[in-house]
């Protein structure tokens, strides 16, 4: 009867254990119980902050293209090197390289400095160096990154690169795109570090549990972030292993045991 017990109380224990570690895999538990306000907060796309690094791809528009084609790497070079290659947009030699000061060499305007600048503000301020000084017209800046990547690491299937050539990637659009997270996967601590444009770095959590990260800022990355899961406690306890100095240390006792035992035993 006590044995019976015993094991109905250990089944009981493992019963409550997978309960409460149920209630840690789901995403957002309550999201239908969002407020309007925070769905509408959650829409506010995050505007990428340019860093030494970045490839850049840089278009001046007007409404008459030819006067602002001096403006344009590729009708720049095209230019000056008679090429007439249809393909400029997807030759690198076409694209703005930010260097490790942040700047980059623009026709016309000479060197830029556009590190620690947003995308946007990127734009009005290579729009300002150009109209009214040399245009009768404002023109429009468009810029694209063509490197926006992110690394991903730890509990997810797929651990690596994810790629963004819209320039704009949220964490969870990344998480999906490496497979989601295994079953073992802590979605309680996501750790997120970002490269700031002094290359300093920042290290945030972030809980894929609660409805309310979709608002913070880690919600949208930054280029080259860095996504860390970390094990929860049942993978970190299935992947222990014994110490080899330990292991040799209890064979030892045990053989040490065995021995006395069987001597205690012939001397009776």
């Amino acid at each position: 009867m006590k044995l019976k017990t015993i094991v109905l109380l250990a089944l009981a224990s493992v019963a409550l254990v997978g309960c409460n570690s149920s209630k840690d895999v789901p995403y957002m538990t309550n999201a239908d119980q969002l407020s309007t306000d925070v769905l509408r907060a959650a829409a506010k796309v995050s505007d990428p902050v340019i860093v030494p690094g970045d490839l850049l791809q840089i278009n001046v528009l007007a409404s008459n293209p030819e006067v602002v084609k001096p403006f344009n790497k590729a009708g720049y070079l095209g230019e000056n090197m008679g090429s007439n290659n249809n393909n400029n947009r997807e030759n690198s030699m076409y694209y703005y390289l930010v260097d490790s000061n942040g700047n980059i060499e623009f026709p016309m305007l000479g060197r830029l400095h556009v590190g620690g600048m947003s995308k946007s503000a990127t734009e009005n301020y290579i729009s300002s160096q150009i109209y009214p000084r040399y245009l009768t017209e404002k023109p429009g800046v468009e810029i694209r990154f063509q490197n926006f990547r992110v690394y991903t690491l730890g509990e997810v299937k797929s651990p690596g690169v994810v790629t963004a050539p819209s320039g704009q990637l949220n964490l969870l659009e990344a998480l999906a795109q490496s497979g989601d997270l295994t079953i073992q996967g802590r979605r309680d601590n996501v750790m997120v570090i970002h490269t700031n444009a002094d290359g300093s770095r920042t290290i945030k959590r972030v809980n894929l549990n609660d409805t309310r990260f979709i608002t913070s800022p880690e919600f949208y990355l930054q280029q080259n972030d860095i996504i860390y899961v970390e094990p929860n406690a049942s993978k970190a306890r299935s992947s222990w292993s014994m110490p080899p100095g330990l292991s040799f240390g209890l064979t030892l006792l045990g053989t040490l045991m065995s021995v006395t035992t069987f001597v205690i035993t012939l001397t009776k």
